[in-house]
Parts: structure tokens; C-alpha cells; sequence
């Protein structure tokens, strides 16, 4: 099974707005680009809202069948581990290994040995084409990367074997997510993480590294955009560089886990996969659960009162909601609209106040980030929530299908 060139990963937690979200990747097709849609969810988004995998896999092909789509698609078991992917195996045909746990964990000692034994040919001046600074290379240094990323790349081995043992090496699409982590990866590391999955067997087709910046929940990329360029260019050239000196996928390409709405990225990341003619997998391309709050919102009544009643919950749950989520939102809890001020608000001002629509006056990042963790009050709403999206459903899928169109496909294809 080979992913596509271009690839965009879409959450849906509530599996309600599949044929919404598959609307803006066949509005793309028309216009002439060919995106393969990806529908993921995390085990703990799952454990959450108190669904299975296959509720998922139900979600995709009923939208696929709906819209008549002929194109691929595939369906993502995100972030799972070895713990959790049993569960996933069955309905999902791709499989992001999330081995964050064990990035910074040393591996065992004859292996760190047999790793630097293996890359000895590397040792003094390392040329990447495309890439004009010469990286030197000593053994201490490959005595470094192997401290901090061997372990990961030998368990990412023992999660790929897993899957391919149960479902077969040619039936699933294999993404490694390294991303979650403190510190971005250089290129060098790069170079040496891709040399030690190849050694460990993965077939990665797209490999999620740890950019400069911040990729908060919902909102725009936080950083030095120059030093992010500049990485994401050099990666392209490690992985085209990798594929050739380790026998890695032809395809493989780089994923970016945007925490949706990068929307400053989505310009150098453009003009960076046409320089090259590469692909890209994004994830997870546009925050569906916030565009169903503002439809909710824009419809007034009773789903308007429903879109207040969960902010007010998550309001007086801050720390529960916000704790898990630390390392990837920027919350000012001084700056939330107070609850005083939110039953008060009309439904067009709720609405301008959570939508990604950075001119407008009303846009509050730290409401919208705070909705974003708050899911799961949704998800405790059970029947409520529900029927509230069934019953206004085109006003929903409205903001749905046009933020996903018009914020992401648009300035990253179609510009």
C-alpha cells in the first residue's frame, strides 16, 4: 500500500462531519489536486468521547460512498503504541508509531555499539546533496544520536513488525512520529534517526520530526518562520538523501502535526514541495470539532445555549482540561471571556470570537484553545450534542467544508 503525494490528516472527534470534510478535498480535485484523505483518532480521543476504531473506519467509507469518491483514502490509528494498537488493527490501514516515550532513553549498550559499527563509513565529513554546510561526524557524535534516538527506532521496529505480523507488510501505510518532544531534531539527527529505522526494518512512508516553534492546539505557528524554512528544506533534502543511501520508501516525505491552523507555514511549506517536487502529509488539516462549536453558535436557539453551557463547563474544569494538553497550548487564563460575558453574547459574536479569522477584532486565541481541550464536555453532552449537530447539520458542514477548503487546501496548493 503506497500514500500518495499529498495527504492531509483530518480529525473528526465526534465522527459526524466525514462527507463535510471530504467536500473540501473534492472541491480541491476539481480544481486539479489530488489530496488523500486521512481521517485519524488517537486512542485517548477515543477513550474520551467513548468510541471505538471502528466507528472511524464506519465514518470514512459512508462518506466515501455518499460522495461518490473514487479516489484513496485511508483511515489512521493516531499515536498509538504498543500498548494500544490492538485495538486499531482491523479498521485501520494507517498507523502513525508514536515512540516519544523513548526518545532520550538509552538503548542498550551492544546495540548503541553495533549502530556506531554500522555507520563508521560516516565518520568525518558528511555531504548531504542540496545541503551546502558539511556536517563533521565523529563517533562521540553518533554515540549521542544514538543515546538519545536508538530506543526509540528499536521499539518503533517492535510496533512495526507488530502490525505487519497481523495484517500483512503490504496492507498499511507506516508514519513515525517524533514530533512530540522537547527539542527539534537537526538535520545530522535526522539523517542518523532514518539510517536506524531502516535498520530496524519500518518501512516509514512519512516521518513527523519536532520543528523550531511552538504548534499550539488551534492556533498559528509561534516561532522563527526563517529557522523553520530553513529545517523543513534541509529535511527534505536528509529524507531524499536517506531513501537512497538506506533503502528507505521512494516516497517517504515529511509530515508536518500542525496542531491545525499553521496558517504562516502554509506559504514557504508551498513554495518548499514545488522547489523539490515532493509531497507532504499534513496533520491534522483544519479543527473540525471548533468549526461544529461555530455552527452551533451561528445557528442560535437551544444550539447556540449548548455551545455556551459546554465553554461554561470547561471554564470551571480549566486545569483538568488544560493540564493534559500542556505542552501544545498557551492558555491566559486572565484573558477568557468570563462566563458573565458569554451568556451574553449573541451567536455571531461567539462565532467571530472562536473562528481562525486572524483580522478579525473579535478573535480570541485563548477562547479558541481552551474549546479545543474542552471535547470531552462535549462528549459528556452524549444525545445533546448529537442531535444538535444532526439537526442543524448544514449550517455545521458549512464552516467545516469552507475552513478546510479556504484556510488550509487554498494557501497550500492552489495560491
Amino acid at each position: 500500500m503506497i500514500l500518495e503525494k499529498f495527504s492531509f490528516g483530518m480529525g473528526d472527534r465526534f465522527a459526524h462531519q466525514g462527507e463535510a470534510q471530504l467536500a473540501a478535498v473534492a472541491r480541491a480535485k476539481q480544481q486539479g489536486v489530488d489530496i488523500t484523505p486521512v481521517w485519524n483518532k488517537s486512542n485517548r480521543e477515543h477513550k474520551t468521547v467513548k468510541t471505538e476504531p471502528a466507528e472511524l473506519r464506519a465514518e470514512a467509507d459512508a462518506a466515501v460512498k455518499a460522495l461518490g469518491w473514487t479516489g484513496p483514502y485511508r483511515v489512521d490509528a493516531d499515536h498509538i503504541t504498543l500498548a494500544t494498537v490492538d485495538g486499531f488493527i482491523a479498521s485501520s490501514d494507517f498507523f502513525t508509531l508514536d515512540v516519544a516515550d523513548f526518545i532520550g532513553k538509552p538503548a542498550p549498550d551492544a546495540e548503541i555499539e553495533a549502530f556506531i559499527q554500522r555507520r563508521q563509513q560516516f565518520v568525518g565529513s558528511l555531504s548531504i546533496p542540496g545541503i551546502e554546510e558539511k556536517f563533521e561526524i565523529t563517533e562521540e557524535k553518533l554515540r549521542d544520536i544514538a543515546g538519545k534516538f536508538l530506543l526509540a527506532a528499536i521499539e518503533a521496529g517492535k510496533l512495526y513488525k507488530h502490525i505487519a505480523d497481523a495484517k500483512g507488510e503490504d496492507n498499511f501505510i507506516a508514519e513515525v512520529s517524533m514530533d512530540e518532544v522537547n527539542d527539534p531534531q537537526t538535520p545530522v539527527e535526522l539523517f542518523f534517526i532514518l539510517s536506524a529505522l531502516a535498520d530496524n526494518g519500518i518501512k516509514a512512508q512519512t516521518i513527523a520530526p519536532k520543528f523550531t516553534g511552538r504548534f499550539n492546539k488551534g492556533v498559528d505557528y509561534v516561532g522563527d518562520l526563517a529557522q523553520f524554512t530553513k529545517e523543513f528544506e534541509e529535511d527534505i533534502l536528509v529524507i531524499r538523501g536517506a531513501i537512497k543511501e538506506f533503502g528507505l520508501p521512494a516516497n517517504l516525505k515529511l509530515s508536518v502535526h500542525s496542531g491545525s491552523d499553521k496558517f504562516s507555514l502554509y506559504a514557504p511549506i508551498s513554495k518548499l514541495i514545488k522547489k523539490h517536487d515532493t509531497g507532504i502529509h499534513l496533520k491534522t488539516a483544519g479543527t473540525t470539532w471548533l468549526e461544529e462549536m461555530i455552527g452551533l453558535a451561528e445557528a442560535g436557539n437551544e444550539a447556540l445555549e449548548l455551545a455556551k453551557e459546554i465553554y461554561l463547563d470547561a471554564l470551571g474544569r480549566f486545569d483538568e482540561l488544560c493540564v493534559p494538553y500542556a505542552t501544545v497550548i498557551d492558555v491566559k487564563k486572565d484573558l477568557l471571556p468570563t462566563a458573565e460575558e458569554v451568556q451574553g453574547w449573541s451567536g455571531e459574536k461567539f462565532a467571530n470570537s472562536l473562528r481562525h479569522d486572524q483580522k478579525h477584532p473579535d478573535l480570541n486565541p485563548n477562547f479558541r484553545q481552551m474549546l479545543h481541550v474542552a471535547y470531552k464536555v462535549a462528549g459528556e453532552k452524549g444525545d445533546r450534542y448529537y442531535a444538535a449537530l444532526k439537526k442543524y447539520k448544514d449550517v455545521v458542514a458549512a464552516n467545516v467544508t469552507l475552513n478546510l477548503y479556504e484556510r488550509h487546501i487554498v494557501p497550500l496548493f492552489l495560491s
